[in-house]
């Protein structure tokens, strides 16, 4: 298990392939839709539009 943690390195932090494919995905015509579903998307969406916004803040902040 260390020797996998140890191959990765740092760029595997910094991946946000996930983060934009969850932003810029097609929609899956086999999976069922309801109201809730979609609001809770939508919630998660602006939540991580603000926690980016907010990291961004606080980095120009510390530099300038």
């Amino acid at each position: 298990m260390e020797d996998q943690r140890e191959n990765k390195g740092v760029r595997h932090y910094f991946n946000f392939g996930e983060v934009f494919g969850y932003f810029f995905r097609r929609k899956d015509p086999n999976r069922a839709t309801n109201f809730n579903l979609k609001m809770m998307h939508g919630i998660n969406k602006i939540s991580i539009i603000i926690f980016l916004l907010g990291l961004i803040f606080l980095v120009s902040k510390y530099f300038f």
